[in-house]
């Protein structure tokens, strides 16, 4: 429509020049509604997209059947628009920028870089962020515990247990939430809840990524680029899954005698076998890493690091390519740079399969994962409480 041409259109019209004006208005009419809807679609949206949406849905359904999408973040992965939009909360003492951006209900059309890959290096954005909150209280040890958007209640729990305490053996200690963006029903209304809890806790970190299980590698980059711009001052950074128990001072013991250049521990994997079975969320096919053997990285549940490392990984993330198992990438760029993880100065300090609560168990460990059912706030609270622990 947009192609009649001129001479085209008068043939058409006929004689009549009023009819004419009329089908001509018509037209233009036409062409406005047609241009007004396009701008309100996704942005680079193609009619390519539908198709390539319903493969990645299905990408997803075989793979959740394989039990590694949790359904709290069932969503397809990649990137998301930059933010548009700035708002500005004052607290009672200082004025924190937080950058907020509309969330689309509708998915943004992704390029999968394969199965096995994730959209990174990338642009991603910051759409609540606590850029001087480091620079003010000058942190020994920052912690980053990734978490889904939606889970208020595991960031709630952290708050008042590990998470709060500090100072720990006259040290500074810092938390923060990363969260990546949350793509379901619901979305703008989970989004004011963020803003309301941040404005709450100025805890929480925000990035335009989508927040899934393929997309942790994304999550563990942004993050070190996050380090690396707001918080490099800080001695040590700790990623740690949410779903942990930390023994804080414990940590902050063995890191009072630990280096504080190219260091990076916890539980530390030496020649993990590359998995080729592909019914495991973990298989990673030859063609993409043809070693039996991975090199050593350390167990995503929690590591530690000494903050001249996130400036180190981002620059080594732009010459290896980014698998989607995150703690493995990790280590493929530390072997980049030629700094392998240290090995924790016990082997009982950090735990991948759950330690049964007791409180001398808890007072000789650093962190260990938990059960499901576990009641956590029952355990912390008798960990706390006055007394010896053994």
């Amino acid at each position: 429509m947009g192609g009649l041409r001129l001479e085209e259109s008068g043939k058409w019209c006929g004689s009549s020049r009023q009819r004419c004006l009329f089908i001509i208005l018509v037209l233009a009419t036409v062409l406005f509604f047609y241009n007004t809807n396009v701008t309100r679609m996704v942005p680079d949206w193609t009619p390519k997209w539908w198709q390539k949406y319903d493969a990645s849905k299905l990408w997803i359904a075989l793979r959740r059947g394989q039990n590694v999408v949790p359904p709290e973040t069932e969503a397809t992965p990649g990137p998301a628009p930059a933010a548009t939009n700035i708002k500005n909360i004052t607290s009672a003492t200082e004025t924190t920028k937080i950058f907020h951006q509309p969330v689309l209900e509708t998915p943004v059309p992704y390029e999968s870089p394969g199965p096995y890959l994730v959209e990174y290096p990338y642009k991603y954005h910051f759409v609540i962020n606590e850029p001087n909150r480091c620079e003010q209280e000058k942190p020994f040890l920052v912690l980053i515990v990734p978490v889904a958007p939606n889970n208020r209640a595991h960031r709630d729990f952290i708050r008042i247990t590990w998470g709060g305490e500090s100072p720990v053996l006259d040290k500074a200690v810092k938390l923060f939430f990363l969260l990546g963006r949350h793509n379901s029903e619901g979305v703008a209304e989970l989004q004011e809840q963020l803003l309301l809890e941040s404005r709450d806790h100025r805890d929480l970190i925000q990035s335009d990524f989508l927040d899934c299980y393929k997309n942790l590698t994304i999550k563990t980059m942004v993050m070190m680029e996050w380090l690396d711009k707001f918080c490099s001052q800080a001695t040590y950074g700790m990623k740690i899954d949410s779903d942990m128990f930390l023994n804080v001072p414990n940590l902050i013991r063995i890191l009072l005698k630990a280096p504080k250049t190219n260091y990076m521990t916890g539980c530390v994997a030496a020649e993990g076998p590359v998995v080729r079975d592909k019914s495991s969320k973990w298989y990673i096919p030859e063609e993409l890493y043809p070693d039996p053997f991975y090199p050593r990285y350390a167990l995503g549940l929690g590591y530690v690091f000494s903050l001249d490392l996130p400036k180190k990984l981002v620059e080594a993330s732009r010459h290896v390519k980014a698998v989607y198992i995150e703690d493995v990438y990790l280590g493929w760029c530390m072997k980049h740079l030629g700094i392998p993880p240290t090995n924790p100065p016990d082997w009982g300090y950090f735990h991948v399969v759950p330690v049964p609560y007791s409180r001398c168990a808890y007072f000789n460990i650093i962190a260990t994962t938990t059960k499901k059912d576990q009641d956590r706030m029952a355990d912390w609270t008798d960990f706390k409480r006055p007394g010896p622990h053994c």
